[in-house]
């Protein structure tokens, strides 16, 4: 039976589409932490994770090695790769710079019904701390920022953000139990939601810039354990 043009373009836009879907949700997942630094991943694995074929999972791999989000370790396999303390600090300064104009910004658009919704998830990363669940304190922790950046209503601003998301999420994970125990960002995420109450965008902008600086100094303190432990 032949194939009409119009049916192989629709193949083709599925597979794209796919392949764009596999692309969002493995991004998701390592700007939220869902994989440690030194993760391993291959083709299979990741397509099994997503429900996909190969093909788009591998389509997804390539984009994010692409983005220096994953490094390739073999043929067919990749790993989430782990930051010096060079790059995080390279890194931590550019967050400082864009995330703290987004919070700024964000105090010019804030309305009540968003400071509520910041408070609800607090309370789903403190139940998560609370409970030494750390992964899905990390899960819930990108969703209450990114929920102040995009109060901005600077959509490539959020995506610069994003993009650096992308490289530091793994890394997250060092923050615990450490952060869970001593409520660093907790303590940040309560007077920066004072502050959007009171549409103060200096005070949002210093209370996530602190939230940054107390994360980089328990993780530049993580690069230097790590250092410690390979040369031994």
């Amino acid at each position: 039976m032949a194939v009409h043009v119009s049916e192989l373009a629709d193949i083709d836009r599925a597979a794209e589409n796919l392949g764009d879907a596999a692309y969002r949700q493995m991004k998701e997942r390592i700007i939220r932490g869902v994989y440690r630094p030194g993760h391993k991943l291959t083709v299979r694995a990741v397509a099994q994770d997503l429900d996909v074929s190969t093909t788009p999972a591998r389509d997804a791999i390539n984009r994010l090695a692409s983005e220096a989000a994953l490094v390739y370790a073999g043929p067919k396999t990749v790993v989430v790769p782990v930051l010096d303390a060079k790059a995080l600090q390279e890194i931590t300064l550019i967050r400082l710079a864009l995330e703290g104009l987004a919070a700024q910004q964000a105090a010019e658009h804030v309305v009540p019904q968003d400071v509520q919704a910041l408070r609800s998830l607090q309370k789903q990363i403190n139940s998560a701390l609370d409970a030494g669940q750390y992964a899905d304190a990390l899960w819930h922790n990108k969703e209450f920022h990114f929920a102040i950046f995009r109060l901005a209503k600077l959509p490539h601003l959020v995506s610069m953000i994003e993009t650096l998301w992308l490289r530091i999420g793994p890394s997250l994970h060092d923050l615990y139990p450490e952060f869970a125990k001593e409520r660093f960002g907790v303590h940040n995420h309560e007077v920066a939601m004072e502050a959007l109450e009171e549409r103060d965008g200096a005070a949002v902008r210093a209370a996530m810039e602190n939230d940054i600086r107390d994360g980089y100094r328990r993780l530049r303190r993580a690069c230097r354990e790590r250092a410690i432990g390979s040369a031994q």
